[in-house]
């Protein structure tokens, strides 16, 4: 999900991240690795005022670090305390579950990333698009995949927002979404022209996904990604899958003063946004990627990480490094892939280290801690492959 007033989440984090704080990092050494990442998470909630919850997941084989962990609560209300099996709603790290799913198809012969949207969307999409003057048979997957389609972000009207706030309990549906883009906005122009970060683009590629796999967009990724075999026990589809067995109640995740635990999830729900995972979940996942235990052909996630040649950034500030569902983002010298979400989480890879670190803090505007918390986790695993082994 995005908003006019909080545009720049992503960016932001991904900004924070690429700032050296060497100086704020407990030393290596002693104490050991694992109670160096525990004081990364205590001090995220004790030095920020309006986190009440973090938890973060570190793993390395390079390392042999499998290590997770919490502080706060995830209910500052009951005092229900977080952990690492609490889980939370993820939003825009859906999308990297999304691009995966998309390119499945394609391997599996369904989908060409090439291919016009005009001939994969239900009829009343298509007409929509057109009567605002999109070419919808010039905008490809590709284009919805790497947010160089030229469509208007129905997230990014300060009408959106305002919508959500006054009834939290409207469910919006996928029609209603790509609709406000089309009366809330024009298109910024020609596909492949900019990029602009865009929720409805996503929102469109589920659509295109559930007529492509004949099934609900949500069985068609749980199953084309195998979240069984992957181990992901704690993630599911809010609403449009029931809650697993035995996962614990999801954290309160707000946004600046408002809990948001009782908002309809629809608002977020059909491409852009929709998941629930935990750290722990999202990091299999994000292992799982690059490990190459996703696609059937290596190549595919080649595909996936090729940068977009040729669109300019449109508006202040943005990524010049958003591939397909992911970013690409230098920290200290190292490459990692990554996303971000609306409400506070954060996953990455690091492959010189072949390093997974996912992070939440269960607050919106708490970005600059987010991505310090992730930032300082990928240093602090670093300098460790230097040091002797203290854990």
């Amino acid at each position: 999900m995005r908003t006019a007033e909080l545009k720049t989440l992503s960016l932001v984090v991904v900004a924070a991240v690429g700032i050296p704080c060497l100086a704020c990092l407990p030393q290596p050494g002693e104490p050991g690795l694992e109670q160096q990442l525990q004081t990364l998470v205590d001090t995220t909630v004790a030095e920020n005022d309006a986190v009440s919850s973090a938890a973060l997941h570190v793993d390395s084989t390079a390392l042999d670090l499998d290590w997770e962990g919490a502080a706060g609560m995830a209910d500052p209300e009951s005092g229900r305390v977080m952990t690492p099996e609490t889980p939370a709603r993820i939003a825009s790290n859906t999308k990297t579950f999304v691009a995966a799913t998309v390119l499945r198809l394609a391997e599996e012969g369904a989908l060409d990333i090439d291919d016009p949207i005009g001939t994969l969307l239900p009829r009343d999409f298509v007409e929509m698009l057109e009567g605002d003057g999109y070419d919808a048979n010039a905008m490809t997957l590709h284009h919805l995949l790497t947010h160089t389609s030229g469509l208007f972000d129905h997230t990014a009207s300060e009408l959106y927002i305002e919508a959500i706030m006054a009834d939290p309990t409207h469910e919006w549906t996928r029609t209603e979404q790509v609709a406000r883009a089309v009366d809330w906005g024009d298109p910024h122009g020609e596909p492949g022209e900019f990029y602009t970060y865009c929720d409805t683009g996503y929102v469109l590629l589920g659509a295109v996904i559930e007529r492509a796999a004949g099934m609900p967009m949500a069985e068609a990724v749980r199953e084309l990604l195998d979240f069984d075999g992957l181990g992901l026990e704690s993630t599911w589809w809010e609403v449009l899958e029931q809650e697993p067995e035995g996962v614990v109640d999801r954290a309160h995740q707000f946004l600046g003063d408002v809990d948001s635990y009782s908002f309809e999830p629809h608002y977020d729900l059909y491409g852009g946004g929709g998941l629930v995972s935990t750290v722990g979940d999202l990091a299999r996942f994000y292992r799982a990627l690059f490990a190459g235990d996703v696609f059937t052909d290596p190549g595919t996630l080649d595909l996936m990480l090729t940068p977009v040649d040729g669109a300019e950034i449109l508006g202040e500030g943005g990524p010049s490094t958003y591939r397909m569902g992911i970013w690409e983002v230098e920290v200290e010298g190292l490459t990692t892939y990554r996303h971000t979400g609306f409400f506070g989480t954060l996953a990455t890879y690091v492959p010189e280290l072949d390093l997974t670190v996912t992070a939440t803090v269960n607050q919106n505007q708490a970005r600059e801690a987010l991505g310090d918390l992730a930032r300082d986790a990928i240093l602090l695993a670093a300098e460790s492959r230097e040091q002797p082994s203290s854990r």
